[in-house]
């Protein structure tokens, strides 16, 4: 992940370059810390010169397994303020989760809410943990890095690889989004190819992969980081134009509800925890504030707001639609009013602008798997073009935006939001080894999230499974 993947989207901007977001965040560029010659920094140098991405699937040491402290010198990263920070902070965590939140409400009835604000708690707390993962050894400079020092290169490798896997798959929602808002906007649009007739979702869902193609093969995403800097204030600008349909442009809040549903209460926890992944981003954060000691302040402000409005939109939707919602909220306004057509059409730019910066993750950790006499211009642009392919075909083959969010949140978001940052902080800390209440809570925290990740993940295979059987 999220206005759009703003979460997910925050969290690529860390790891796509350097000069575009020194420029626009003023954010540190995650390189692993290391104590090593002049000639070792040297050659890191140089290989964050070939990269953008510069955070490896393994290191290429354990000097983070080594359990110490050094203190570094004040550095140009350590410049953003309180403010911008939270800017940063609720552009990670707000996003097109905000478009799902009614339908996972609708799911799992008005007493759900309950768990949308546990959820959100927990992921504060673990946020803190994050935090004090890193005041206790100053060489973790990404999310990777914990994992490492927690568990060495297999901590590492399941921290990157759940990462770039939860890109990988909102990227394919990206393309399901745009095809499911395109189709409703223009329902008669179709093309003839050789005798073939495209038509509806599948028509643009290639549409959209046609026109963002180009983007992914940027090597300088500085311009595409400006428009995705955006998010907070699309989610704001959602919020509203969709409020004021329901308030003004008579569709009114007709809807009462139901109090709970209970086998929709697995779904509506995934979404839930969707909107809460934000999670790999916050060692950035911590990294390029000017004073560390006001970060859990900066946490605290984000999820407070980020709730607020995902609360927010969840019962305005609900009672404007109730049952009937579908997984993006815009798919159930109506065309003919302005307030509806702000609404869909800030959801529409979103995805486009973003996706190279979800993609290019991806891409530049397939080419540095790559052997060396590969590594060129021509090799880049055809494995850009071959990931953006593969995401055409998945959106295409599996064309459920709800039933695949439900998916990564509750499969992939739970695991980098809850689960991972208890484990890492128990291993880390030591606390595993005194049976105190902080270690209580977090071993209840594990079994929850254990089992919200279980059972997300059977319903929404089985949504998938049932939806795939309709087609």
């Amino acid at each position: 992940m999220q206005a759009f993947y703003g979460e997910r989207t925050t969290f690529v901007t860390c790891y796509v370059g350097k000069s575009q977001f020194k420029r626009l965040f003023k954010w540190p560029i995650l390189l692993t810390a290391k104590v090593s010659s002049s000639k070792k920094v040297k050659n890191s140098e140089k290989h964050s010169n070939n990269s953008s991405v510069n955070v490896p699937l393994v290191a290429d040491n354990g000097e983070l397994a080594q359990h110490k402290t050094i203190t570094y010198p004040p550095s140009a990263q350590d410049t953003v303020s309180f403010f911008h920070t939270c800017l940063n902070g609720l552009n990670a965590i707000a996003g097109v989760g905000i478009l799902s939140v009614p339908y996972a409400l609708a799911s799992g009835g008005w007493l759900s809410l309950v768990l949308l604000f546990g959820i959100a708690t927990a992921a504060l707390y673990t946020g803190t943990l994050i935090k004090r993962c890193m005041d206790m050894n100053t060489n973790i400079r990404s999310y990777p890095d914990i994992g490492e020092l927690a568990f060495g290169k297999t901590g590492r490798l399941i921290v990157s690889v759940s990462m770039y896997t939860e890109l990988y798959l909102v990227s394919i929602g990206f393309l399901i989004l745009e095809g499911d808002n395109l189709s409703n906007l223009f329902p008669n649009a179709k093309v003839q190819i050789a005798g073939l007739a495209i038509a509806g979702k599948q028509f643009f869902v290639i549409l959209v992969s046609l026109i963002i193609l180009p983007t992914v093969w940027l090597d300088n995403l500085s311009l595409l980081s400006y428009v995705s800097a955006s998010g907070v204030f699309a989610s704001v600008l959602i919020i509203l134009s969709i409020t004021w349909t329901a308030t003004f442009d008579g569709v009114a809040f007709h809807h009462k509800g139901t109090l709970v549903r209970w086998n929709g209460l697995p779904t509506a926890v995934s979404l839930y925890a969707f909107c809460y992944c934000a999670h790999p981003v916050f060692p950035t954060l911590y990294n390029s504030i000017r004073n560390k000691h006001h970060f859990t302040n900066v946490l605290i402000g984000c999820f407070l707001l980020t709730t607020v409005g995902y609360a927010s939109m969840a019962i305005v939707g609900y009672l404007m639609f109730g049952e009937e919602v579908e997984s993006q909220v815009t798919l159930n306004l109506p065309l003919n009013k302005v307030s509806s057509k702000v609404a869909i059409y800030t959801t529409l730019m979103n995805p486009i602008s973003k996706f190279a910066l979800m993609a290019t993750p991806i891409t530049n950790a397939l080419k540095d798997l790559l052997p060396r006499r590969y590594k060129n211009r021509v090799t880049s642009i055809l494995v850009s073009t071959v990931l953006v392919m593969s995401t055409t075909v998945a959106a295409l083959a599996v064309p459920f935006f709800g039933s695949l969010m439900s998916l990564v949140g509750a499969f992939l978001s739970v695991t980098a939001s809850i689960l991972l940052p208890c484990l890492c902080y128990l291993k880390i800390s030591g606390t595993y080894r005194n049976f105190g209440c902080e270690s209580v809570v977090i071993v209840i925290l594990i079994m929850a999230a254990l089992a919200m990740a279980i059972s997300g993940t059977y319903t929404s295979f089985m949504e998938i499974a049932h939806h795939l059987v309709q087609l």
